[in-house]
């Protein structure tokens, strides 16, 4: 899909933000989830914006762009993570769209989100948990963590869908990007 020039400068800028947004977690570790979601929101605007090629070139160049900046590489690992997701999940609300039944689609949107969902977190859970829990990950936490992931996904995909919905729209209509 083309990019007129107003959607491709914008979208360089919001690159640009989303590498500033994983430096300031690394600074700012008061924040650094709120700060990574909100940069990991970019690789969907991108998708929405240009398509699944536009969208794993943001997300392919944010990741580079952060490896190289950010001077915490391993927020680069989770940022990635959260963006990974959100252009699978994208990706997956397409090839749903075109279903007819919509209580099956909505079904079966968050069971395939929640199987993408698993299929990222469970490894960085099992070969990396230091990522995500500093001390020692026994059984017990594991599960506990492993059912925490599942909490937090909702309510991610939740923040991201309104903020697609409700807020996106509205700059989007500013900016006179479907133009």
């Amino acid at each position: 899909m083309l990019l007129g020039t107003r959607k491709l400068a914008f979208l360089s800028l919001l690159m640009a933000l989303a590498v500033v947004l994983i430096i300031l977690s690394g600074v700012l570790e008061f924040n650094t989830l709120f700060l990574l979601a909100l940069a990991s929101f970019g690789v969907g605007i991108a998708y929405r914006e240009g398509g699944f090629a536009i969208g794993f070139g943001f997300f392919a160049g944010s990741i580079i762009l952060s490896v190289l900046l950010a001077p915490n590489k391993l927020y680069c690992i989770t940022y990635g993570a959260m963006a990974f997701y959100l252009l699978v999940s994208e990706l997956i609300y397409d090839k749903l769209f075109q279903m007819k039944s919509m209580a099956v689609k909505s079904k079966l949107l968050w069971i395939l989100k929640y199987i993408a969902f698993n299929l990222i977190y469970v490894p960085l859970l099992i070969f990396a948990p230091k990522l995500i829990y500093a001390g020692k990950l026994d059984t017990r936490l594991f599960l506990v963590m492993l059912a925490a992931g599942q909490v937090i996904l909702f309510l991610y995909d939740k923040g991201y869908r309104y903020f697609q919905g409700n807020m996106w729209e509205k700059v989007r209509r500013k900016l006179k990007l479907n133009e």
